[in-house]
C-alpha cells in the first residue's frame, strides 16, 4: 500500500489528493472499515508508533525558531510585526475553539472542551510549508508571516497538549514540573551543542564520517530522536514532545548549506516509518462506531465548520499587512489539520478521553481540511511569477558597478542606480539608466527606485552595516525575489544566507573565473561574451501552462535554443527527452538571443 498510494495519487493528481489522505484511505480499505485483512500485531504497532515519533521528529525539524526568535529590530513594538501578529491570532484561534468547543459539549456531543479546543486550534506545519515552498511565497512577508503562524501553533499547541494530559493522567502533581525542567534540558542542549558544533575538529570528523557506511549524521540525528524521547518517557511527559523537541534541536544545529541530510531523513521516515503509521491509522479507523452513533455523524460537519472558523475569522487580522484576499487565504492554509491532531486524537483515545466514534470524526476532519485548504489557498493568492517583477536596481557607484552596467542591456530591462554620494556619479550619466541620488536613506531611495516591482537588486555597498541594512530592506520590506551582495566579511554569510541573499565574495569569485578560463576556456569565453558567437545563455521561470507536463521530447522551443538544466526545489535537474517542466522551475536556456527572446516569452507567459 505504501509503494502504490502515491503512484495512484500521482494519476488523480487533478483530484489534488494529498499523499497522506491516500494512505489513510488505503489503509481504511484493508483495515476493519473495509476488506478487514490487516490486523494490528506488535510489530505493526511499534513499526507505526515508531513511524508516529519520527513524523513529530521532522515536524521540529521544520520549525524556524529564527523566525519565533527574530533579531531587535530599530523602532517601536508593532503589532504589524510577525511574530506579535501571529501570537494574537493565535490567541484568538485557541479562543475561538473553545467556546466552540464548550457548545458541543452543551450539544452533549464531547466530553472534555478544553482537548478539543486545542484539537480545533493545531495547524499542519507539514502542509503549509509545501504550499508556500511551491509557490515561492517563502522569501515574502506574507509566507513569513503564514510560517511564524504555523511554527507558533504547532509548538505551543503541542505543549498545551502535554500539558493536559499530563493533568488528567497523574493531577495536580510535582510531575508536572518536569515538564518545564524537559524544555530547561532542550534549551541547555541547544547551547552546548552550539558552541561544540562549530569548531574545527568536530565539523572535520562530521565531513569525514558523512558518506559511505558512516552516515554519522544520520546516526547522530536517530540517536538524539531515541534519547529524548526516552527522556520524555522516563520524565511521565509525551513522548511526542520528546520527538518534536529531538527535531528543533537538530534543526538549530544544522548547516544551512547542507541538505544532504535532511533529505536523508525525510527519505527514510517518508518512504518508510511514516507511511506506516498513517496506514495503520486508517487501518484502525472505525467506520462503524461512526455511523452507530448519530452524534458522532453530527460531529463531523460541525468540526469542519468549526476547525475553518475558528482559523479563518482571526487570521483576518492579517489584512493589518495584507490584502483581503490574502488574509482570507491565509486563514484556510493554516486550518490544515494533519500530524498533530491525528497524533492528539490517538492519545485521547488511548487514555480514553474520548470515544472510537470521535476519533473517527476527528480523522475524517483531518482527511477533508488537507484536501480543500490548499486548493482553496491556491485559488485565493493569485499566482506570483518572479519574472513578472522587472528591473534591476544597483546600489553603488564604483568602477565595478561602471563595468556591470556596461554588460547588461537596458533594453531588455530597465537599471537604476542609487548612488550615495552625489559627487561620483558623472561618469554615469551617459549611461542608458535611470540614476536616483539625494537620499539620506537607503529606505527612501528604493521607494523612488520603484523597488517594489524591481526582480534583481545587486548590493555593492562598502560597509557591513549598510550591507545588512540594503539586504533586509530589499528582502523584507520591498519583496525583492533576487537580492545579491558583494561581501567581503565571512561572518555575515551565515546572516545574509537566511534572508535569502546570493552572496559574491571578490576572491573566491576570482578564483572560479580563473579556474573556468583554466579548464573550460571555450565555455568560460562563451559566458564572458569573448566569442564572436552570438550565443547566449539565459534564464527563466516557467508560468506557462501549456508547457507543464510535456516529456521534453515533444517540447518546441523557437529557433536554436536548448534547455540545459531546471532548478527545482533546492535541487539541479540535468534534463532528458523524458523530463518534465512545473510551474515555478527556473530553467537555464541557450541560443541566440532572438530565439531566447521568443523561448522566454513562451515558457514566462
Amino acid at each position: 500500500m505504501a509503494f502504490f498510494t502515491p503512484i495512484l495519487a500521482n494519476r488523480l493528481k487533478r483530484f489534488s489528493v494529498p499523499i497522506v489522505v491516500g494512505e489513510i484511505l488505503a489503509g481504511m480499505l484493508i483495515g476493519r472499515s473495509g476488506l478487514n485483512i490487516i490486523e494490528a500485531t506488535p510489530i505493526l504497532d511499534f513499526l507505526a508508533e515508531f513511524g508516529f515519533v519520527y513524523l513529530m521528529f521532522l515536524s521540529g525539524l521544520e520549525v524556524d525558531f529564527d523566525l519565533l526568535i527574530p533579531e531587535r529590530r530599530k523602532g517601536s513594538f508593532s503589532i504589524r510585526q510577525p511574530l506579535p501578529l501571529a501570537l494574537i491570532v493565535l490567541a484568538g484561534t485557541i479562543g475561538l475553539g473553545l467556546l466552540f468547543s464548550v457548545l458541543l459539549r452543551s450539544l452533549g456531543i464531547v466530553e472534555s472542551p478544553f482537548l478539543m479546543g486545542l484539537i480545533l486550534s493545531t495547524t499542519s506545519l507539514g502542509v503549509v510549508v509545501p504550499v508556500l515552498k511551491e509557490r515561492e511565497l517563502l522569501g515574502t512577508n506574507y509566507g513569513q508571516l503564514l510560517l511564524v503562524a504555523a511554527s507558533l501553533a504547532d509548538f505551543l499547541i503541542l505543549l498545551l497538549v502535554t500539558i493536559f494530559i499530563a493533568v488528567r493522567s497523574r493531577g495536580l502533581t510535582l510531575d508536572l514540573l518536569l515538564i518545564p525542567v524537559l524544555l530547561l534540558a532542550f534549551v541547555v542542549a541547544v547551547r552546548v551543542v552550539q558552541i561544540y558544533s562549530g569548531r574545527n575538529l568536530p565539523q572535520r570528523i562530521l565531513k569525514e564520517l558523512s558518506s559511505a557506511t558512516a552516515q554519522i549524521r544520520v546516526r547522530g540525528a536517530f540517536a538524539l530522536m531515541v534519547a529524548w524521547v526516552v527522556l520524555a518517557e522516563a520524565s511521565g511527559v509525551e513522548v511526542i514532545l520528546g520527538a518534536f523537541l529531538a527535531g528543533a534541536i537538530a534543526g538549530l544545529i544544522a548547516d544551512p548549506n547542507d541538505d544532504d541530510a535532511t533529505e536523508k531523513l525525510d527519505a527514510i521516515g517518508y518512504g518508510f516509518f511514516i507511511p506506516i503509521f498513517f496506514i495503520m491509522v486508517g487501518v484502525e479507523f472505525n467506520l462503524s462506531a461512526l455511523f452507530e452513533s448519530p452524534r458522532a455523524m453530527l460531529l463531523v460537519p460541525l468540526l469542519v465548520v468549526g476547525a475553518y472558523t475558528v482559523k479563518v475569522i482571526p487570521a483576518l487580522l492579517f489584512r493589518l499587512t495584507n490584502s483581503w484576499r490574502e488574509a482570507l487565504a491565509g486563514g484556510f492554509l493554516l486550518a490544515s489539520h494533519l500530524s498533530l491532531i491525528i497524533a492528539t486524537a490517538a492519545i485521547a483515545l488511548d487514555l480514553g478521553l474520548i470515544t472510537e466514534a470521535v476519533n473517527a470524526a476527528i480523522i475524517l476532519l483531518a482527511v477533508i481540511s488537507v484536501t480543500i485548504s490548499p486548493t482553496v489557498f491556491n485559488r485565493l493568492v493569485p499566482e506570483r511569477i518572479l519574472d513578472r517583477r522587472r528591473g534591476i536596481i544597483i546600489i553603488g557607484q564604483d568602477q565595478l558597478a561602471e563595468f556591470l552596467i556596461e554588460r547588461l542591456d537596458p533594453e531588455d530591462e530597465p537599471i537604476t542606480v542609487i548612488c550615495p554620494d552625489e559627487s561620483r556619479i558623472q561618469s554615469f550619466r551617459n549611461l542608458d539608466i535611470e540614476l536616483v541620488t539625494g537620499c539620506p536613506e537607503f529606505s527612501e531611495a528604493l521607494t523612488r527606485a520603484d523597488a517594489m516591482e524591481a526582480r534583481v537588486l545587486v548590493d555593492l555597498t562598502s560597509t557591513t552595516a549598510e550591507t545588512m541594512e540594503v539586504c533586509k530592506l530589499a528582502r523584507q520590506e520591498f519583496e525583492i525575489p533576487l537580492v545579491i551582495s558583494r561581501i567581503a566579511d565571512v561572518e555575515l554569510i551565515p546572516r545574509l544566507q537566511q534572508m535569502g541573499v546570493k552572496i559574491v565574495q571578490p576572491a573566491l569569485a576570482t578564483a572560479m573565473a580563473l579556474e573556468g578560463a583554466l579548464r573550460y576556456p571555450s565555455v568560460f569565453d562563451l559566458l564572458s561574451h569573448q566569442t564572436e558567437a552570438h550565443i547566449e545563455v539565459s534564464e527563466v521561470v516557467i508560468g506557462n501552462r501549456e508547457a507543464v507536463g510535456i516529456p521534453l521530447r515533444h517540447l518546441r522551443l523557437p529557433g536554436d535554443t536548448l534547455l540545459l538544466s531546471i532548478h527545482r526545489d533546492d535541487s539541479v535537474v540535468i534534463p532528458d527527452q523524458d523530463s518534465t517542466l512545473h510551474i515555478g522551475d527556473r530553467v537555464g536556456l541557450i541560443g541566440s538571443r532572438s530565439a531566447l527572446d521568443d523561448a522566454e516569452r513562451y515558457l514566462r507567459s
